[in-house]
């Protein structure tokens, strides 16, 4: 059981890539400080699995510094990703929800609407299967697909591998689908230039309330499938209150990835902000 978010860690990150149909495992390895100083390396593979009870429960009593320390090293390598995303003009977006929210239906059509006018590439996350990344493939996107096995989010460390894989071009856009969880993805800083929380009607006016640290840590929340207002009990302006009590600065978009409607105010912001990462790099390379 991880101490960070309780997600279980006897599984392995695979990472495919789709063009090849390659795939990368990796198992899970963790490093443990024990309360008498000894420090102890595992992974949770079939030779090691068995020690793991015992050593996680040496460790009962030092949770909160193995959390700090998870974190701290995760935060350092967020901080490499977000430097590799800035020397290629790249704009990085954390895309998270809870799963069916709609995230895989709104960036397909999000892809094939601006196609002509950005280079949009995905790192796709799921605990297992490819039939979101298979989704995102038709689009003619570039994708790599990270199935987390037992875990219930996206690293900074799995982003950095599934970069090497992706290989996105220059002056483009990475979207980084997490998996489907209001809770860990928030947790986690993967090096993206903005976190976009994802919340369709069909879930409830007081996720920002009942979910605050999502929301609070986002830049963005897409309100999803207004097209099914009609038939639902959604109170849309009790929502937004939710969300902006939580994050009086946070942006709010309506869209429905059927319909189209409301999608033009996500694509401005989505444009403006490539236009603006590129005049900034454009205008550091004056300087210089």
């Amino acid at each position: 059981m991880c101490v960070t978010c309780g997600c279980s860690d006897d599984g392995e990150t695979k990472i495919t890539n789709l063009e090849t149909g390659e795939a990368e495992h990796n198992h899970h390895h963790h490093t443990h400080t024990l309360p008498d100083g000894t420090i102890i390396t595992h992974s949770h593979n079939h030779d090691t699995h068995i020690e793991a009870p015992q050593i996680h429960a040496k460790i009962h009593n030092t949770t909160i510094s193995l959390e700090q320390d998870i974190l701290a090293k995760n935060n350092l390598l967020a901080a490499q990703n977000r430097g590799w995303f800035k020397g290629r003009n790249i704009l990085a977006l954390n895309l998270m929800s809870s799963p069916g929210a709609g995230k895989t239906t709104l960036l397909t059509r999000t892809i094939n609407d601006l196609k002509h006018q950005l280079s949009i590439s995905v790192i796709e996350g799921d605990q297992e299967t490819a039939n979101d990344a298979k989704k995102i493939k038709e689009t003619g996107s570039k994708v790599i697909q990270i199935n987390t096995g037992t875990g219930c989010h996206l690293d900074a460390s799995m982003i950095e591998r599934g970069l090497q894989q992706l290989n996105p071009p220059l002056n483009s856009v990475v979207m980084i689908e997490n998996v489907g969880n209001l809770v860990c993805p928030a947790l986690f800083d993967l090096g993206e230039q903005a976190k976009v929380v994802i919340l369709s009607v069909t879930e409830g006016e007081d996720k920002p309330l009942k979910y605050p640290h999502i929301f609070r840590a986002s830049d963005i929340m897409i309100l999803t499938k207004i097209d099914l207002l009609p038939y639902l009990q959604f109170d849309v302006q009790k929502c937004i209150e939710y969300a902006k009590e939580v994050n009086p600065k946070i942006q709010i978009f309506q869209v429905s990835a059927t319909t189209g409607a409301g999608l033009e105010n996500w694509y401005a912001w989505l444009t403006e902000k490539v236009t603006n990462l590129s005049a900034l790099i454009s205008s550091r390379l004056k300087d210089t």
